[in-house]
């Protein structure tokens, strides 16, 4: 990985999480600490970083997202062009194997998110019915394929380019799908975890309109945490990650009864990264 992608992976990942080690950084970005020290150390020449003994932070301006009128988003949760080049080629691999699960005619819903947004590439050949809270998937599959899209009512948050209501009646009361697909901010023995209430309740009304429920997380969501549960591990039929998942979360996911599809990371995912 050049230099600039590096740069690119250690401040998206700051966005998205607030301090992190050297180690995790590492880690995410295929180098060595020494290498990441450097990168940090020049990050923060800069002013693009705050180093910390052991790691970096964003600096202060970059902690909250905001709306273009300058007041902090109303979502804790986090911007989505900070967090759509993280694990970008993991997250390719198992968008491609989430719609390799559809079937053209059905009827499927895609929660809004940077893992569930890469299924757009794969689902540019299909024939499916979608209903979709994502306002850019809605807009990128209405120009380039022959899907039906129908979007949910309520307010376009822009930071994470979703539609949601507050309201329990809005399009999804109405809408019924074999299969819902959706991300996560993280996942572990309490179940899926999620980073706003809001979020929460929008996407437990999508939960209660599908027959099964699939979640795509890359393999670090098996190591991050958040205060709110969305639900229990037994709710979750399926999860579809990437071929870095450790034996203690494949285990876990075999006892909960889940489904696990393991998705490779190849070159050619490799190569979108870099081209993206």
């Amino acid at each position: 990985m050049h230099q600039r992608e590096r740069h690119m992976l250690i401040l998206n990942t700051l966005a998205e999480r607030g301090l992190t080690p050297v180690s995790e950084l590492a880690r995410i970005c295929g180098a060595s600490q020494p290498t990441i020290r450097r990168d940090i150390v020049g990050l923060a020449a800069t002013g693009q970083l705050v180093k910390v003994h052991g790691g970096a932070e964003p600096v202060a301006n970059q902690r909250r997202s905001t709306q273009d009128t300058g007041a902090p988003s109303p979502l804790s949760a986090p911007v989505f062009r900070h967090s759509e080049t993280i694990n970008y080629a993991q997250k390719r691999a198992i968008a491609r194997e989430a719609v390799a699960l559809c079937q053209d005619g059905e009827s499927i819903i895609v929660n809004g998110g940077t893992t569930t947004y890469r299924m757009v590439e794969f689902l540019a050949d299909r024939h499916l019915q979608i209903l979709t809270n994502s306002f850019q998937m809605a807009a990128d599959l209405v120009a380039h394929s022959e899907n039906r899209i129908i979007l949910p009512g309520g307010e376009v948050y822009r930071d994470q380019n979703i539609i949601l209501s507050p309201f329990g009646n809005d399009t999804t009361q109405s809408y019924y799908a074999s299969k819902v697909f959706m991300g996560a901010r993280g996942i572990g023995p309490q179940g899926m975890m999620e980073a706003d209430p809001l979020l929460i309740q929008a996407e437990q009304k999508l939960i209660n309109q599908a027959g099964r429920f699939i979640l795509m997380v890359d393999s670090s969501k098996f190591h991050q945490q958040s205060a709110l549960i969305l639900c229990p591990l037994d709710r979750i039929d399926a999860v579809i990650t990437d071929d870095g998942i450790d034996r203690a979360a494949r285990k876990m996911l075999s006892d909960a009864g889940i489904d696990l599809v393991v998705a490779t990371v190849s070159e050619e995912d490799r190569g979108a990264f870099r081209a993206a």
